[in-house]
């Protein structure tokens, strides 16, 4: 029961970076507000110093331990300074216009990396803090002494009570990647077991598990460089975290298959609402379905089993079995697309054997099967091989074409706006408009993202009122019940914030309202002037993200998207070059420039995918478009994963044939980047015979065995849909040459 509970917390919040970041900020918190009370200070005092607490634990992001400890160190004068200007800078003009300074010094210092990004936060939102608690001359000695109190409890909840140091995170990413791949495989047994009415709930089960695998191998691809000793060891975990996803969603996509009347489209695990394949006529015979049913289970059960420390011969039994089904002779009696999941079933076996290798050392040998055995001499094969490799430096862009340097500039000009419209509301609370256009501009780069987020931060602040009011008038007067009310509110707002940011904003609204509670400034006429000012600011920041120096939606769209088909191409033509016997290539690089590449373009479409837009045709191609590129993806991590196998596998063999058959695809993908980036280019995308029949007739036979067969069907499926994206992009399709 213990270890079911720790998979399911460890599936839903990988890394535990969730729970760490709630834990930490209440602990700093809490502690502050101990230490504040022993010295009975007024509670404007404790209200300064849980702020002051909860900005400098959550402004800090640099994953390394010594560099956190550096930028915490230097957080504290910068918020000595900021508090003392917000109170010396009282009078109006002046105080403003510092603001606005403070402002775009803040925004600007993000291209200095983390710690400038923490530390313009830092001084931010203590100034803030100046002003939301009315810090005068006269108070600033104990303000400041409640805020180095602060930065010490959080220095000390950090790196004493509660650590993440690099490999720790690492680990615990890991966990949540093998429970996350159990849970996908529990979705495929589902599917498996689906009736017709069941099959889209079954397919929308295996959609979400696919993908949520995938967020997980991408968040630990960013911890990998930090979390491990050395490159070497960051590339073999790479490599295998690359192969068990990859492996994963082929599994899901044979189950499909057969369960389908024709062969499934990859595109079908990748767009949302897509229907599910109408279910065979032919009914799956019950012993093979029995047979698939069980080896499901134990696949799950070797996941789940896998890094526990558990070698019994039970578990080498299963994993005799499954790794057996790689061999022809070992696969049950069966219709040819049910005997291609036992086949995938034994690959996924295999990469989960990988994954523990990679991740634990060498494992007790002596139960293993001759198909066992051969599939770990593969895999030693593969990690010798596996070298470093140096990564080219992107082009940095200058002046104002620079993101932050523009980000400055319009959150400058929104802020602004936001200082004259909040004091028209109320002279007392205008900074509240302020903050709204600060945060609306973090971490979104057009006018559609600013718009979205403004949206759910207004949203998010009508329902908190409610809540803030439901809150006050419960707690009353009662300070310490109002603390731990907000102590809690903190937690869920660090815990849901990468979730929803509609509802973090609801903790934030309803937290607020306890603690204008405290401050016995609290009013509906407060809390309404809240919703006020946050729409003002929202529509501050909107406006200047519109008129100054404006980032288009779908500009900044078609710039990812052409980055997207530029990483997709590398992918391709490299992995095509190594397959034909061309010389090896950093392919693990490039499918994680790859996959990067489209996270963004996944994110810069939300704007475009939002529920509320009312350009439904719209929408629905930009989801399309999405889908279409991450079954692109989907083939050419295949592609360049088979390629790798090249030099250690004999078993597989260079075919020079394929660079020829593959460079209509190549030119496809850059014919589409082309016209995205020029809409009047006039080159078109071609088609013509299958990759297959350019191979001629022997392609398939034995000599080449079924690793030919596969690179095949994906070069063959990645060109179906490098055409089918020419039609939603407007790009012209030519017809087969005569």
């Amino acid at each position: 029961m213990r270890t079911r509970l720790r998979d399911r917390i460890a599936a839903s919040d990988p890394g535990l970076l969730r729970l760490t970041a709630g834990l930490r900020t209440v602990g700093a918190i809490a502690l502050t507000l101990a230490v504040l009370a022993l010295l009975r200070v007024d509670v404007h005092l404790l209200v300064a110093g849980a702020m002051a607490a909860m900005v400098a634990t959550f402004a800090i992001r640099e994953k390394q331990l010594g560099a956190q400890a550096v930028t915490l160190a230097l957080g504290l004068p910068v918020a000595l300074v900021s508090v003392s200007l917000g109170a010396v800078l009282n009078a109006r003009l002046a105080g403003d216009v510092f603001f606005v300074v403070l402002i775009f010094c803040a925004v600007y210092g993000r291209r200095f990396g983390d710690r400038g990004t923490a530390l313009g936060m830092i001084g931010f939102q203590v100034y803030f803090l100046s002003l939301f608690v009315g810090a005068t001359v006269s108070s600033l000695p104990a303000l400041c002494g409640a805020i180095a109190l602060a930065f010490c409890s959080s220095a000390l909840l950090r790196f004493a009570v509660v650590p993440a140091t690099p490999a720790r995170v690492l680990m615990r990413l890991r966990l949540a990647f093998r429970a996350r791949l159990a849970q996908l495989v529990s979705a495929q047994l589902d599917l498996l077991d689906a009736g017709p009415d069941e099959m889209d709930k079954a397919l929308d089960a295996v959609r979400e598990g696919t993908a949520r695998l995938h967020e997980t191998a991408m968040m630990i691809q960013g911890r990998l460089e930090e979390g491990t000793p050395d490159e070497s060891a960051a590339r073999l975990v790479q490599r295998r975290i690359a192969d068990a996803e990859i492996a994963a969603e082929r599994l899901g996509l044979l189950l499909l298959t057969a369960r389908s009347a024709e062969r499934a489209d990859t595109l079908t695990l990748h767009l949302p609402g897509a229907p599910a394949p109408s279910v065979g006529q032919t009914a799956v015979p019950d012993e093979s379905t029995a047979t698939l049913r069980r080896d499901l289970q134990a696949l799950r059960t070797l996941v789940l089993r896998a890094g526990s420390g558990d070698a019994g011969t039970a578990l080498a039994h299963v994993r005799n079995r499954l790794l057996g089904y790689r061999d022809e002779e070992n696969l049950p009696s069966a219709p040819a697309a049910v005997q291609d999941v036992f086949r995938g079933i034994g690959e996924s076996a295999r990469s989960v054997l990988g994954l523990r290798i990679a991740l634990d050392g060498p494992q007790d040998e002596s139960d293993d099967t001759p198909a066992t055995a051969r599939s770990r001499e593969e895999l030693d094969a593969e990690d010798a091989a596996i070298d470093g490799g140096e990564e080219s430096e992107p082009e940095e862009q200058t002046g104002l074409r620079r993101p932050t340097t523009r980000a400055a500039v319009q959150v400058a000009v929104g802020s602004t706006l936001a200082i004259v419209g909040g004091e028209l509301l109320s002279t007392q609370r205008w900074y509240w408009a302020v903050l709204t256009c600060w945060i609306v501009f973090l971490n979104t780069e057009s006018t559609g993202e600013i718009l979205v987020k403004g949206y759910r931060r207004l949203l998010g602040t009508v329902f908190g009122v409610v809540g803030g009011i439901i809150l006050a008038g419960l707690v009353g007067q009662h300070t310490w019940t109002a603390f731990a009310l907000v102590l809690v509110l903190i937690f869920a707002m660090f815990y849901t914030a990468p979730l929803s940011y509609t509802l973090m904003s609801f903790f934030v609204t309803a937290m607020l309202g306890l603690l204008y509670t405290l401050l016995h400034t609290y009013s509906l006429e407060v809390l309404l002037l809240r919703v006020e000012e946050t729409a003002l600011g929202a529509a501050c920041g909107v406006v200047a993200a519109a008129l100054v120096l404006p980032v288009q939606t779908d500009r900044r769209t078609n710039e990812l998207l052409g980055t997207v088909l530029d990483r997709l191409a590398d992918v391709t033509e490299a992995a095509v070059g190594q397959l034909s016997g061309g010389p090896a290539d950093e392919l693990l690089d490039k499918s994680r420039d790859l996959d990067q590449a489209l996270a963004d373009l996944r994110a810069a479409t939300q704007p475009l995918t939002h529920p509320v837009t009312p350009l439904r045709a719209r929408r629905n191609t930009a989801r399309y478009v999405v889908a279409l590129l991450e079954t692109c993806a989907y083939h050419a991590r295949t592609l360049a994963a088979t390629a790798e196998l090249l030099p250690t596998h004999p078993s597989i063999a260079a075919d020079p044939r394929l660079r020829g058959a593959a460079a209509r695809t190549v030119r496809n993908i850059e014919t589409i980047a082309a016209r995205v980036a020029d809409q009047h280019a006039a080159a078109r995308v071609e088609t013509g015979p299958s990759i297959a029949s350019l191979l001629g007739s022997d392609a398939g036979t034995p000599r080449y065995g079924r690793i030919t067969d596969r690179v095949l069907r994906h070069l063959e499926r990645l060109d179906e849909a490098v055409v089918g994206l020419a039609r939603p992009l407007g790009v012209p399709v030519a017809g087969p040459r005569g």
